[in-house]
């Protein structure tokens, strides 16, 4: 495989940037945010990357030891992408790029792809900021159902679909709320008052989310 562009630059920054800075690296990093990924499923999540970008760029991530690539066991029979500790270090990084970011996501363009679990990084940050950062979260939009752990230091940060065993709380808002939120134009609790996000639960995070 051949070298890598750098910019050559003694510097943390530049190093960084040598290793993430490529177009798609990013976004394929939020994808496995979600803990382990088939080949097919991070295409289908990243709507206009072609095969052998996603292919290059997984291959490079595998050189900067950012993701590996493993077969599960039986009865499964495919290969996974997943995160390394190094590469999980950089979901503070992300968190800070959609916190950086939210000025810029306006209202819904006709071309804009979108996918629920798109929203899981804001929507995490936002139940930290209210106290509700303990325990699962369940997220239902229009466009999907996923859920959410907050408070997690390691292992997944989101999953598609319902939480795997009862949740702490569940959300049901659209994604209008999301992108107020991840704005910074409304906090999750204010929208919990205003009615755009209906909580239910007995979990301290449903709990949090509707202190007055």
């Amino acid at each position: 495989m051949p070298p890598r562009r750098s910019y050559d630059q003694y510097c943390p920054a530049a190093r960084a940037l040598d290793a993430v800075g490529d177009r798609w690296t990013l976004l394929i990093v939020r994808e496995l945010l979600a803990g382990p990924r088939r080949y097919t499923d991070l295409h289908a999540d990243l709507p206009g990357v072609s095969t052998d970008m996603l292919a290059t760029r997984l291959k490079d991530m595998e050189r900067e030891e950012l993701a590996v690539r493993r077969r599960l066991p039986p009865p499964g029979t495919v290969y996974v992408y997943e995160l390394t500790p190094r590469g999980r270090r950089l979901t503070p990084v992300l968190d800070a790029l959609a916190a950086w970011g939210g000025d810029a996501l306006g209202e819904r363009r006709p071309t804009d792809a979108v996918r629920a679990h798109w929203f899981a990084l804001p929507l995490a940050r936002a139940l930290r900021e209210a106290g509700a950062g303990e325990g699962v979260v369940e997220v239902r939009l229009d466009e999907g159902e996923f859920h959410v752990l907050p408070g997690a230091q390691e292992g997944p940060l989101y999953g598609d679909g319902p939480a795997p065993a009862e949740p702490d709380a569940r959300l049901v808002l659209d994604a209008g709320t999301c992108a107020a939120v991840s704005r910074g134009e409304s906090t999750l609790r204010d929208a919990v008052r205003a009615g755009r996000v209906t909580v239910t639960g007995d979990g301290t995070a449903a709990k949090a989310l509707r202190e007055p």
